[in-house]
């Protein structure tokens, strides 16, 4: 997670119910010969119970009180790895080289604000990455997890749907946390898929996505006229047989794939 400098506080909400606790460890697609990379470990409310099911755990917290209690708490479980770390500045490839393994499992409870951002970074890491899942607001996972045409759909399902096949896997109210939140959460699942942008490509495919998204509203065609010309647009969805009208968030992923490789040659 970000460093004190680039954000006023953690704002973490621990999960303390022992119910979700273990709906939620349960719901994890893990298998026993896993590594499990869990982001923002806090109290370790997860961590012992994610690391009975894994091969072994490497818990990343950021906040320095809060590492140094989960090396008191863990001491002595050689299932248990805690980083004083921040997962935007960790190289999840090193740690998997240093645990010998081709690519670990990812698992968080992420604070709301800084859930995109973590998104990205883990993937750049992609090819690291067996499969995630986080418990993050509800509205956003169902955003994530939105299908084309709905109202849900944007930037963030296209951008995580190029790379995975996420789901909802699970609802969890505000009661469950400490402190409570203002709004309920849910644990989306990530299960890796073929990526449909390779990785030199990525950055100037995100950022196309994002301009046809600029203006939900406004015709495809129109948001990309900025940096497109109008021109090559409306022939390249021509000869994708899409519509000159399409908005983006009538069209599937894999045809703004298609559109943006289009538009490149």
């Amino acid at each position: 997670m970000p460093s004190a400098a680039r954000r006023p506080k953690l704002g973490q909400h621990f999960l303390t119910s022992d119910h979700y606790r273990l709906r939620v460890a349960q719901a994890l697609p893990i298998r026993a010969s896993d590594l499990v990379i869990e982001i923002g470990a806090g109290r370790g409310a997860m961590t012992g119970l994610v690391a009975e099911r894994a091969r072994q755990v490497v818990a990343v917290e950021l906040d320095r009180s809060l590492a140094e209690q989960l090396k008191v708490q863990f001491e002595g479980n050689s299932r248990v790895e805690v980083l004083q770390e921040d997962i935007l500045a960790l190289n999840i490839g090193e740690v998997c080289r240093r645990h010998s393994v081709e690519r670990a499992f990812v698992f968080g409870n992420l604070p709301y604000y800084i859930t995109s951002p973590i998104l990205h970074q883990l993937l750049l890491f992609e090819t690291y990455i067996s499969g995630m899942a986080f418990v993050v607001q509800r509205e956003v996972a169902l955003r994530i997890a939105a299908r084309p045409g709905s109202r849900d759909y944007g930037y963030l399902s296209v951008f995580a749907q190029a790379y995975t096949h996420p789901r909802v896997a699970l609802k969890i109210p505000p009661g469950a946390f400490t402190p409570a939140p203002a709004v309920f959460s849910a644990l989306i699942t990530f299960e890796r898929a073929a990526a449909l942008v390779p990785v030199e490509g990525r950055r100037e495919f995100l950022d196309f996505v994002k301009l046809g998204f600029t203006q939900k509203r406004k015709k495809l065609s129109n948001n990309l006229a900025s940096t497109y010309s109008l021109a090559n647009v409306r022939d390249a969805l021509g000869r994708l047989g899409l519509s000159e009208n399409a908005r983006a968030e009538e069209l599937a992923v894999s045809e703004l794939v298609s559109l943006f490789e289009a538009l490149k040659r």
